[in-house]
């Protein structure tokens, strides 16, 4: 039974590499995350309730380690825009390239709570309900922050700056 539950942390092992290089943008921060999520699972392993799902598990201790270390002051969420770019595989063109430095750097504008649900629900293909257990929020707060980062990822990729709220109007008599 352990050799199949170490197979389960094992095969989340990519997932939790994609999540931590969007959060942090830098490779050597991002497998610092990866290791200190796998080895704060391993030592928690009886807490985890077999009747959820591994992976969202796996995130929820990786989100809350990333979260103690921004409140901490050890990293700073501005500190991970760097123009240091993910690894990708080979491209066939240089546009490529250039398109998923774009995307990097836009990605790593959002702020975290938006680029958070955004890798979430759109990278790892969690379900709204699971990102809400990973994320500790309600549902609709998981929706509203999913439709914020589509819509300022969107603006921000076709070179517009984001939108702001439209300054409120009062009526002078």
């Amino acid at each position: 039974m352990r050799a199949r539950y170490e197979a389960l942390i094992v095969a989340c092992i990519p997932s939790l590499r994609r999540y931590a290089r969007g959060l942090v943008s830098d490779p050597a921060r991002a497998d610092d995350l990866v290791q200190d999520t796998l080895e704060r699972a391993w030592s928690r392993f009886s807490l985890w309730q077999r009747r959820g799902d591994m992976r969202a598990w796996m995130f929820g201790i990786m989100h809350n380690h990333f979260v103690d270390d921004v409140r901490a002051g050890q990293r700073r969420p501005e500190d991970s825009a760097g123009d240091d770019l993910p690894e990708v595989s080979q491209r066939d063109t240089q546009s490529d390239l250039i398109e998923v430095g774009d995307l990097d750097r836009a990605l790593q504008r959002l702020p975290v709570q938006h680029r958070e649900v955004l890798l979430l629900v759109a990278v790892e293909e969690l379900s709204y309900a699971d990102a809400a257990v990973v994320l500790g929020v309600p549902v609709g707060t998981v929706m509203s922050r999913l439709a914020r980062a589509r819509e300022r990822l969107r603006e921000t990729l076709q070179g517009a700056a984001p939108a702001q709220a439209a300054p409120s109007i009062s009526r002078i008599r």
